[in-house]
């Protein structure tokens, strides 16, 4: 995947939305329901009510960007059905980008060396 920078914030939505929405609509959930800034440079990832689909809006600085993915056979794992965004990290977002269980991902802590 290509990411737009190194420290951004990913962001998934937890209820479905309605998938005929496109980047704009998508930007004004960000903005309305969520009181975010959907041109902040974070990643905001959508579920459709079939486990199946995602959309992910970023902006890169130049334009607001979508992606879109169908995964074939049992879909993406996703987090319980609520109101609300929760916070991935770039490890757990690139395992649900591949279909893979997401909650099983931890990141490893890399601790800077004391003395060489």
């Amino acid at each position: 995947m290509i990411f737009p920078h190194q420290d951004f914030k990913i962001h998934v939505a937890t209820k479905p939305v309605d998938f005929r929405k496109g980047m704009d609509g998508l930007a004004a959930i960000v903005q309305n329901e969520f009181d975010l800034d959907p041109y902040s440079g974070a990643i905001f990832i959508f579920r459709s009510r079939r486990s199946d689909r995602l959309k992910m809006v970023v902006w890169d600085g130049t334009g607001l960007i979508m992606i879109y993915k169908r995964i074939e056979g049992q879909g993406f794992v996703w987090p319980s059905i609520r109101d609300g965004m929760m916070s991935l990290s770039r490890t757990q977002l690139e395992a649900l980008f591949e279909g893979i269980d997401w909650r099983r991902v931890v990141s490893r802590k890399m601790h800077r060396p004391i003395a060489s």
